[in-house]
């Protein structure tokens, strides 16, 4: 009884805030939970900078479409999801995440919900739960499952620390020094490797 809790952008598909930032040329919208770990403050900026652009979801939707996974992502969660259970936990939006996941064979998704008005301006956020990626690691345990997570940013490890294991997979340097407890992979053969490991470990 195991699964895997990976986190969606940066690990199978690439940061969409920072795509659409470079479609739309506004580099204040680079700045990703990588950067802040603090996510409300993180999103209340996106809105503000979202509004002040005159840009909505329709504009970020169009950047999405034209998005694929990132390069061997979905030969990875396949092999994975033939060993083990896989959720995707991610503090994305489904509003953003539909297109993604299609091409990504459909997993399981956990992430937010936007509010958006007649005219596709996002107007807020709400989370699907206050520190969904931990409490769903618990909730996994009550259950009896061992849980292994990999993610890349500030807000992911929380869940990693939750885990039976933890990875970071192409995390920034930043993140890299604050958390030297986890180990670090560069790739999905290394990811895989670090996978199995952490629930050997976690067997024994």
């Amino acid at each position: 009884m195991r699964i895997v809790c990976l986190d969606l952008e940066g690990v199978l598909v690439p940061e969409i805030w920072i795509e659409f930032a470079a479609r739309a040329g506004i580099a204040e919208l680079r700045r990703t939970t990588r950067d802040e770990p603090d996510y409300d403050r993180l999103m209340k900026f996106r809105l503000d900078a979202l509004a002040r652009h005159g840009l909505g979801l329709p504009d970020i939707q169009r950047t999405i479409a034209a998005m694929g996974p990132l390069p061997g992502a979905r030969a990875f969660l396949d092999a994975l999801r033939e060993t083990y259970q896989v959720v995707i936990l991610s503090d994305t939006f489904y509003e953003f995440a539909h297109p993604l996941m299609r091409q990504l064979g459909w997993p399981t998704l956990f992430c937010h919900s936007l509010s958006v008005d007649d005219g596709g301006r996002v107007t807020d956020y709400h989370l699907r739960m206050p520190d969904q990626k931990r409490q769903a690691v618990r909730r996994f345990h009550e259950l009896n499952f061992k849980v292994v997570a990999a993610g890349d940013s500030y807000n992911d490890t929380a869940m990693l620390g939750e885990a039976d294991g933890g990875i970071l997979f192409c995390p920034p340097e930043n993140v890299v020094r604050e958390f030297p407890q986890y180990p670090v992979v560069r790739d999905y053969d290394g990811l895989r490797t670090e996978i199995d490991r952490a629930f050997a470990r976690a067997a024994a």
